[in-house]
């Protein structure tokens, strides 16, 4: 009896003692860096340079869309006999329009003088020859509806004729004043005025 507990113990000792070794996992270790990424940011700066019109170069501008303004205002004549109100809008400049009305052949001195002493004159910027060459081409056009007149000679009366003359000459005033408008403001602001119809011929003359 006593070799059998004997035996018994010598043969459950070794297996109690691998009962009693822990169970050791052992995984492959792998390092990971994580480095952070530097991204260059490449920035882009665009430098918008803006030179502003000079005040000696709009003044020139707008003095020179006063000469076909002051052309075309025969052609108001009907408007303002119709509408005697709208004759205070072109009030203001009365004073200046007498003393241009004063000089003889001020529109000729004013044409030529405006083509051969700015527009000619490379000595002024672009943007002021531009302006003055738009304002002749204006003033050019201005004479057309004179020469139809002197040509078709519409009569007098209430005829079909007299009638198309005023219609014609009324339009013609309000784009030469819409023209004289829009020249002015663009030039306050330092912008060229493109004028339609006058634009494309006055840059190819320069």
């Amino acid at each position: 009896m006593a070799s059998l507990c004997l035996s018994l113990h010598q043969t459950l000792k070794p297996l109690a003692a691998r009962r009693a070794t822990p169970l050791t996992l052992s995984f492959p270790t792998s390092t990971i860096s994580l480095r952070p990424t530097t991204k260059r940011a490449s920035t882009l700066t665009t430098r918008a340079s803006y030179t502003p019109t000079p005040a000696t170069e709009r003044v020139i501008s707008i003095a020179s869309y006063a000469l076909p303004f002051f052309n075309s205002l025969q052609y108001g004549r009907f408007l303002f006999a119709q509408y005697p109100r709208l004759g205070l809008l072109v009030e203001p400049i009365f004073p200046i329009l007498n003393l241009y009305r004063s000089v003889p052949y001020a529109s000729f001195v004013a044409f030529f003088g405006l083509y051969l002493g700015v527009v000619r004159n490379t000595s002024f910027s672009r943007y002021v020859r531009f302006n003055a060459m738009q304002a002749v081409t204006l003033d050019v056009l201005l004479a057309v509806p004179v020469l139809l007149t002197r040509i078709l000679d519409p009569g007098h009366g209430n005829g079909f004729g007299m009638k198309a003359m005023m219609w014609g000459h009324t339009g013609v005033f309000v784009f030469s004043f819409m023209c004289f408008v829009y020249g002015v403001v663009s030039c306050l602001v330092g912008k060229t005025p493109y004028i339609p119809l006058v634009a494309d011929a006055a840059g190819r003359q320069l």
